[in-house]
């Protein structure tokens, strides 16, 4: 079941659930979710010159991503056919017996903007900063603001809890993340990683 807007907060106040900093519980709590806002870092992959990514190779990953971050008052312009990796402000904590997804505002939805391609799914046992997919598929640039809410997180109460949540444990590799990150493929075991 989803969780309601009061089955949110009574979990935010037990402490069961993380959201934080929630700066505004009457305009972040909507009636079946929670609204996250935009953070200052971003990672842009770079064009020129490269001839394509290879999932097996982090070098490359990390040769052709640059990181922005958007200082107090500035806005980051987000170009049609653009994609790059936000992040949220706020950091989440999802316990072992819930699933969340990242879901776009529709206000933002009728700008053309989608904040995820396939990543909206979060793992029970989650900790850290949610990555966004953010992309324009729009004709025109839109100007995202941090600290705008960009996004909402739905949360879904499983069956019973997860045995093995995500974490440390699992060696889940991107556990405490404190901003986007890039992919990390290279250490699934299809590439000779672990996981």
């Amino acid at each position: 079941m989803i969780l309601s807007d009061r089955d949110i907060l009574s979990r935010l106040a037990e402490g069961s659930l993380v959201v934080e900093p929630l700066d505004d519980l009457d305009l972040q709590v909507q009636p079946a979710s929670v609204d996250v806002r935009l953070g200052r870092h971003f990672l842009e992959f770079e064009r020129a010159n490269v001839p394509c990514i290879h999932p097996n190779r982090e070098e490359e990953v990390e040769d052709y991503v640059t990181e922005t971050v958007v200082d107090d008052g500035d806005e980051f312009i987000l170009h049609p056919g653009d994609f790059v990796l936000g992040t949220t402000k706020e950091r989440v904590e999802v316990p072992p017996d819930l699933v969340a997804q990242v879901e776009g505002r529709s206000s933002l939805g009728r700008l053309a903007v989608v904040v995820h391609a396939t990543a909206g799914f979060i793992d029970p046992g989650f900790q850290g900063k949610v990555t966004l997919e953010l992309s324009n598929l729009g004709k025109v640039p839109v100007a995202l603001t941090p600290d705008m809410r960009i996004s909402q997180l739905v949360f879904t109460e499983l069956t019973s809890p997860a045995d093995r949540p995500y974490g440390e444990e699992r060696g889940s590799k991107y556990q405490d993340q404190n901003g986007p990150q890039a992919s990390r493929i290279r250490g699934d075991r299809e590439f000779g990683g672990d996981q």
